[in-house]
């Protein structure tokens, strides 16, 4: 059954039901090369065969019993009352526009005004693609930065502003300015969406923390393990946090394993080195194992607070101990130093397991693909000529809802 207003996620790698995408729109074509640095791109994807891409995606997780949900759809359907809708947009402008503009009443009145003049999803269109000076009449200088509300490009990788966990969410304190707005969209959809109001959802961790997690970065192993990176984008103390909100809660997670791994942009999250897609498999870039420190954090109930502990181990070795089983660890390009470089920058280990032994990659890593084929994993290749210019995969493109246990 697909469930709409629960979180059930115990796992990477069973049966996907629910799914949350948001499909590439007009921020993809408010980028420009000089902007690309500050919005955390490195090339601009080509908007019309992006969309044909993230549309064959998303067809195909339906065709495999996965109820596609849009982040534009649920955020539109979370504000339609009047009440909500004003204090959504008071938010959005407060963190969107630049400390100057925000001290303009004048200017965010104008953009109040002018953004009520669009209907729900509409609104939340150009919201999401950015708001120019010329779109309110205004006069954009040559020299001059035309955008009062930058565009959001990075949307399209739903993985990152609020991570499902067991039956509750962690709604993430983004380590960049550029991508803080995006979490607003998930805390409107959990704390106003009809179908979330009914059953309301726990939350592990909160938007406001100073310490930066981001969801491409937690990954969930089994009904007792969670995985999270230490990484270029989230924090120790937010590993520390969460580690305590998530032990405190009603679910049966007894241990957390704190990936450290290289702070640098091919590696900017866990997931980009490192994904599950069977029981006693996952991918791996090879080049991170000998950087890679692992620290098993546990709860002390008589103290009520958390163990930090290093393993000595192997990575293989600290996935056979908490994972109760034999573990294969397959190399991302074969290992080969070319290879495995080239389509690590690709995503070939960002996969995305939709049924145990069976994952959604993209083509452009046929090395990966090929090697998971042998390996008795199932793989669906689609193709990713514009959606991989963001430097995300299928994993970083999907924030799963439901999975069955």
């Amino acid at each position: 059954m697909n469930k709409i207003g629960k979180i059930n996620v115990y796992s990477e790698i069973e049966n996907l039901k629910t799914v949350l995408l948001h499909r590439p729109g007009n921020e993809i074509e408010n980028l420009i090369p000089e902007y690309l640095g500050r919005l955390l791109f490195d090339d601009i994807p080509y908007l019309k065969v992006a969309r044909i891409e993230h549309d064959n995606f998303a067809k195909i997780l339906e065709n495999n019993g996965a109820k596609v949900l849009y982040l534009e759809e649920l955020v539109a359907e979370a504000i339609k009352e009047a009440g909500v809708k004003d204090i959504f947009l008071k938010d959005i402008l407060k963190e969107g526009l630049t400390a100057s503009d925000n001290s303009n009443s004048e200017l965010t009145d104008e953009l109040i005004k002018y953004l009520k003049t669009f209907n729900e999803k509409a609104m939340i269109d150009i919201l999401m693609s950015g708001i120019r000076k010329k779109d309110i009449g205004m006069k954009e200088e040559l020299e001059e930065d035309p955008f009062l509300m930058d565009p959001m490009p990075n949307l399209y990788f739903t993985r990152d502003p609020f991570a499902a966990i067991g039956c509750g969410i962690s709604l993430n304190s983004m380590n960049t300015r550029t991508r803080k707005r995006e979490t607003i969209f998930s805390k409107y959809i959990f704390k106003y969406h009809p179908e979330f109001i009914v059953n309301p959802i726990p939350h592990w961790y909160n938007r406001n923390e100073h310490s930066s997690l981001e969801g491409g970065d937690e990954l969930i192993l089994s009904k007792e393990v969670i995985a999270i990176g230490h990484s270029q984008r989230t924090s120790e103390e937010a590993i520390k946090r969460i580690s305590k909100n998530i032990f405190l809660g009603k679910d049966e997670f007894n241990t957390i394993l704190l990936f450290q791994i290289p702070k640098r942009r091919a590696y900017m999250h866990l997931d980009t080195v490192f994904t599950m897609i069977d029981y006693d498999k996952f991918t791996i870039h090879n080049s991170i194992e000998k950087e890679l420190k692992v620290i098993a954090i546990t709860f002390d109930k008589k103290n009520n607070d958390i163990i930090m502990k290093e393993e000595v181990d192997s990575l293989q070795g600290i996935l056979v101990k908490y994972l109760k089983r034999d573990i294969k660890l397959i190399n991302c390009g074969g290992g080969d130093r070319i290879i495995s470089a080239r389509e690590q920058w690709n995503d070939g280990s960002n996969s995305l397991a939709i049924a145990p032994g069976k994952v959604i990659t993209y083509e452009r890593n046929y090395v990966t693909n090929e090697i998971l084929s042998k390996n008795n994993v199932e793989v669906i290749a689609i193709p990713s000529s514009e959606l991989s210019r963001g430097r995300g995969g299928p994993r970083c493109m999907s924030m799963p809802l439901y999975r069955e246990l």
